[in-house]
């Protein structure tokens, strides 16, 4: 490791520890030529995630990207910054750990659709709406129903049992 004063190539590390989330190793070095001490920290390289859109074009994984979509979706609904924010880091989670090198937009939006479904019906919609490019009203209607028809079976099974 080069001195960043006096570009002396040789340093020794002086201590080491675990950085405060624990994905990095935090190295207190000083040079042997200057005495200029110095922080550097050593992170596990990632190649970055792909996302095959619908035309077949690639770009990087970009969470912020996900962030935008779900608060377009929840705008004037009752869902905090906090609750996005942890759906997207659960999104990418799920994503960085299944998938190595390439994912299908597909997969991102489904996974979106997912969360928000359980989140916030009006924001799910919205989203689905977007997402899924409903051509007329009869495709926006057929998504409503299976929404009612999912509430109707969570009534269902929360309602207790009347006793004889």
């Amino acid at each position: 490791m080069k001195c960043p004063t006096c570009s002396h190539p040789e340093t020794k590390v002086i201590d080491s520890r675990l950085s405060a989330d624990g994905t990095a190793i935090r190295r207190r070095r000083e040079c042997l030529k200057c005495v200029y001490r110095f922080t550097t920290y050593e992170y596990v390289e990632q190649v970055p995630l792909m996302v095959v859109k619908k035309d077949g074009r690639r770009q990087a994984f970009d969470r912020t990207r996900i962030v935008s979509g779900i608060m377009k979706a929840c705008e004037k609904r009752p869902v905090s910054i906090e609750k996005i924010e942890e759906i997207t880091t659960d999104i990418e989670r799920l994503v960085q750990k299944k998938f190595d090198r390439e994912i299908d937009s597909k997969v991102i939006g489904e996974l979106v659709m997912e969360k928000l479904s359980q989140l916030d019906e009006v924001a799910y919609v919205r989203f689905a709406s977007v997402y899924r490019q409903f051509k007329d009203v009869n495709q926006f209607m057929s998504e409503l129903k299976s929404i009612l028809d999912r509430d109707k079976i969570k009534e269902r099974v929360a309602l207790p049992k009347k006793r004889k």
